[in-house]
């Protein structure tokens, strides 16, 4: 979409001159609210932009507006949000409402309506991924610390990602290239020196090869054929592969035994992270203050009791429980500790099984023949097609944050280990004289620290195809 009275003919400052961007509502911006769906936030105007903001605009951009969420990004349905559940645009064969996924579901719908060019979202465990499958859109998780997340709100630092939701490839590698620059003000950005040293590495022939003509080797994961897998969504994944091996790929299993682990270890990190960043809440240095009495003889215990009891939703205040308890002294060694050292298993499986090595991590010997490797990985992104909102939305739904929890569970790998992941829809029709809309769902292609552009290339394979179910 472009808004013509932004863009003035014959002098296009980037491919995204004068295109409506939508902004996830954790992302600051100085000319509309930042409430992160919060109930804390609900009258915070940041006094400045976030250098992605910066970015776009300085490219011609034109941010269309803020878009709804899970509570500071903590959910996978958006349901958790002061200002309401977030709709998916598509129905059930009974025409129910379904979950747009989480937590970036406001940007993905609003991409999927066709309001906006693209959108950007935030990744911490596939807040990007899961709602782009579920809304047929395409979702783009960049290696960390390739875009600046200055100006994010943040929710667990070591793994919230800026994320790009688009109906196409082609409109998220415009935004891609454009917020793939080093920021200083992020310290968690790659300066340029390290950005060159990682494009040395992917320039070497045996690796630049990949981009161009060469029959890639791609590999599934064994472990991510869980029984939490349903049937459609496991016929699109092996059509998938069926499709890229028509192409001239080879198709090759491999194991990431760590995966199992990789939910759980989630589940105690971020949490962790969550409870240290959103402690300045308190009514005082940050947040909407509570208000009430002050004369029981302790106003300030009172007054941050207040403000956070009723400024953060049930979500969060779960999490931040989680996660002290997971950092006390009591259970420091037990959890957090044991999570981080299956973070570390986790890259190393991922490590183990690419040929191409990870840039900014010591050369170990993996102990596996390079006949053994592969240069990227297919799997699902979600392991079932969206559920009723009304299974997943308030109270009555009866449902358990654990059945939320599991969506994530083909996109926590990916998030633990940095690396670059895009979620593609593909549609799976009953035979070929189907021409109804047939069944969406997310395959998730996920690279080497660095391998974005790779990742994008498979994902343009896959883009929008639709395949015949003939298993």
């Amino acid at each position: 979409m472009i808004n013509r009275g932004f863009a003035e003919a014959g002098t296009s400052k980037s491919p995204v001159d004068g295109r409506l961007i939508s902004i996830k509502d954790n992302i600051c911006t100085r000319d509309f609210p930042t409430t992160c769906a919060s109930g804390i936030l609900s009258k915070f105007t940041s006094p400045f932009n976030a250098t992605v903001i910066e970015q776009l605009e300085d490219a011609g951009a034109v941010v269309a507006g803020k878009t709804n969420l899970d509570e500071f990004g903590m959910g996978s349905h958006s349901t958790h949000s002061r200002f309401g559940s977030v709709k998916n645009l598509r129905r059930d064969a009974s025409g129910q409402d379904l979950s747009a996924g989480g937590s970036s579901g406001g940007s993905a719908v609003a991409v999927a309506a066709n309001q906006c060019y693209a959108a950007l979202g935030t990744d911490t465990g596939g807040s990007v991924r899961l709602p782009a499958a579920y809304t047929g859109t395409v979702g783009l998780k960049p290696s960390y610390g390739l875009i600046s997340r200055w100006g994010v709100v943040a929710y667990a630092n070591s793994l919230d990602t800026v994320g790009i939701i688009g109906n196409n490839i082609s409109s998220i590698q415009d935004i891609f290239r454009i917020l793939n620059q080093p920021d200083r003000r992020d310290p968690t950005s790659l300066s340029a020196f390290t950005r060159s040293r990682i494009l040395s590495r992917l320039q070497a022939p045996r690796l630049a090869s990949r981009l161009t003509s060469t029959p890639l080797r791609i590999g599934f994961p064994m472990e991510y054929n869980i029984s939490e897998l349903t049937p459609s969504v496991r016929r699109a994944w092996l059509l998938s592969l069926a499709h890229l091996q028509e192409q001239g790929h080879t198709i090759h299993p491999v194991s990431l035994p760590a995966t199992k682990h990789a939910l759980s270890a989630y589940y105690v990190l971020a949490p962790a992270e969550a409870s240290s960043n959103l402690a300045k809440y308190d009514g005082v240095r940050y947040g909407t203050r509570a208000q009430g009495p002050d004369s029981d003889g302790q106003p300030d215990g009172y007054l941050y009791a207040n403000t956070r009891g009723s400024g953060f939703g049930e979500e969060v205040k779960r999490r931040i429980l989680l996660g002290t308890f997971s950092l006390s002294a009591d259970a420091m060694d037990n959890y957090f500790i044991q999570a981080q050292r299956v973070r570390r298993l986790v890259q190393q499986d991922f490590n183990a099984v690419f040929a191409a090595k990870h840039p900014l991590a010591a050369t170990q010997d993996t102990g596996r023949l390079e006949a053994e490797q592969v240069d990227i990985l297919v799997c699902p992104t979600a392991p079932s097609s969206p559920p009723r909102l009304s299974d997943v939305a308030g109270a009555s739904s009866g449902s358990s944050p654990l059945d939320a929890y599991v969506n994530d569970v083909f996109t926590v790998p990916a998030s633990l280990a940095g690396l670059p992941a895009i979620s593609v829809p593909v549609t799976i029709s009953e035979s070929s004289q189907d021409t109804g809309a047939g069944e969406i769902a997310g395959i998730q292609v996920v690279g080497q620290y660095g391998d974005d552009e790779l990742v994008m290339k498979v994902g343009e394979l896959l883009e929008g195809k639709r395949f015949e179910s003939y298993l």
